[in-house]
């Protein structure tokens, strides 16, 4: 079976490769030539660990190929992936679907044959319906199915969620498609993953509900971190104390600086926008997309209420710059509202990230950018951690007292050991916890 996925973006390229392990064929087709190119002399556009690796063993074994023929590999294809962004539209908080509709006209014009048609793009519920029509308007004779299957990879375990995904979504219309999407996903099967066919649209909603209840888990916590720090209690001991709870769980109990990424920010607003046009309250994410918004300047004001009022004469060392750990994805990182705050006021920033650097640099200026953790740190007046890397989580103050000047520690991803700054000199300052202070 011959795969082709359009788009070579962190979804398609991940999806591709993936596809490829399981043993089919599969081009990863792309009009941006530079990066084919890129890709065909093993140069990785994007940080996923184990994905350059694998990419490697599947273009060796010849599964795997990169091309900027779109119209070639769409004719010679069995099953095509849309996997092409739908960035936030400007001026009205929707999905842009220009990439996608652009894709079917294109799958239409060049299809041979029997096709799948398989959305992989997160998109607003009925966009399978639009493709299907596209399809038929501009292809009147083509003998075609279309398929919703949503993709749920987190960003720094994607190659880990494709493999061995929590569950599989199909929504599809006819017993043909559905034997087809059951062949590709077939490994699966032998691991009992479960696998969830509906409808077109309810595959869409199963998508956009999935990443906008985690939003409102994150945001809940923030919440509750916020006061935890007013009554005195611990967030951390509150988070295990409901997640405990089965029904709860565990997972997206961690309290920082506010959701970025990818996905978050724009599927959260983009269903706002669906549940506003259907005339349907969902009052509880469109808190949370607020919410969210104004998390990160308070973590701003949070900061400068510990360098004090003479903001000017300050240095910061900012350690971690992208979303989230394992990834070098900007996106609506914290980063990008909180270090503008800081430089409004004067603030001096040195900021360090083991991977993000090169991405960061395109988003942020004038900011001393440090090859290591300890030119970051040097002279600084105060830390803030943004990112949770797991090698800032073993910073002890023994060690920050050889590089700093100050004494200020702001966690903002309580990602260091309070007790390690007990009887230091250090003012560590946490989300939701007692401050540890020398004073």
């Amino acid at each position: 079976m011959n795969i082709t996925m359009l788009g070579t973006g962190y979804v398609g390229l991940v999806s591709g490769t993936c596809f490829s392990e399981f043993g089919f064929n599969v081009c990863c087709v792309d009009k941006d030539q530079e990066k084919i190119l890129s890709l065909n002399s093993n140069i990785v556009p994007i940080y996923e660990p184990g994905l350059e690796s694998l990419i490697q063993k599947n273009k060796n074994s010849g599964r795997l190929t990169f091309s900027d023929d779109i119209d070639g590999n769409i004719k010679k294809a069995d099953v095509i992936f849309i996997a092409v962004g739908t960035p936030t539209r400007r001026g009205d908080g929707h999905a842009d679907l220009t990439y996608v509709f652009q894709a079917a006209e294109q799958i239409a014009n060049k299809m041979d044959g029997y096709t799948l048609v398989v959305t992989k793009s997160t998109v607003p519920v009925g966009t399978g319906l639009e493709v299907k029509e596209i399809i038929k308007k501009v292809n009147p004779n083509a003998d075609f199915d279309v398929v919703s299957n949503p993709e749920f990879l987190r960003e720094g375990n994607a190659i880990q969620d494709f493999m061995r995904p929590d569950r599989v979504v199909v929504g599809c219309e006819s017993e043909k498609a559905k034997k087809i999407i059951s062949a590709l996903y077939k490994p699966l099967y032998l691991i009992e993953t479960p696998i969830l066919f509906t409808d077109l649209k309810t595959a869409e909603l199963i998508k956009y509900s999935a990443n906008a209840f985690l939003a409102v888990k994150i945001s809940y916590i923030n919440q509750m971190a916020d006061l935890c720090e007013k009554v005195g209690a611990d967030v951390h001991d509150v988070a295990k104390g409901i997640g405990l709870d089965k029904r709860i769980g565990n997972k997206f109990l961690h309290p920082g600086p506010g959701y970025g990424g990818s996905c978050f920010p724009k599927d959260t607003l983009a269903l706002v926008k669906t549940a506003n046009q259907n005339n349907s309250n969902i009052s509880i994410v469109d808190t949370v997309v607020q919410y969210n918004s104004q998390r990160k300047s308070d973590m701003a004001k949070k900061i400068l209420n510990e360098l004090g009022n003479n903001f000017k004469n300050k240095k910061v060392s900012i350690l971690g710059l992208s979303f989230k750990p394992e990834t070098d994805d900007m996106r609506d990182s914290p980063s990008l509202d909180i270090i503008p705050i800081l430089q409004e006021k004067g603030v001096s920033i040195s900021a360090y990230d083991p991977v993000a650097m090169d991405e960061a640099k395109k988003l942020l200026k004038n900011i001393e950018f440090a090859n290591d953790l300890e030119t970051c740190l040097h002279n600084s007046d105060a830390l803030v951690i943004l990112t949770e890397w797991n090698e800032f989580r073993s910073l002890f103050p023994d060690y920050l007292s050889k590089h700093m000047k100050g004494n200020t520690v702001i966690d903002l991803r309580n990602a260091l050991d309070p007790e390690n700054f007990i009887d230091s000199n250090f003012n560590l300052v946490q989300i939701g916890r007692a401050r540890q202070t020398n004073q």
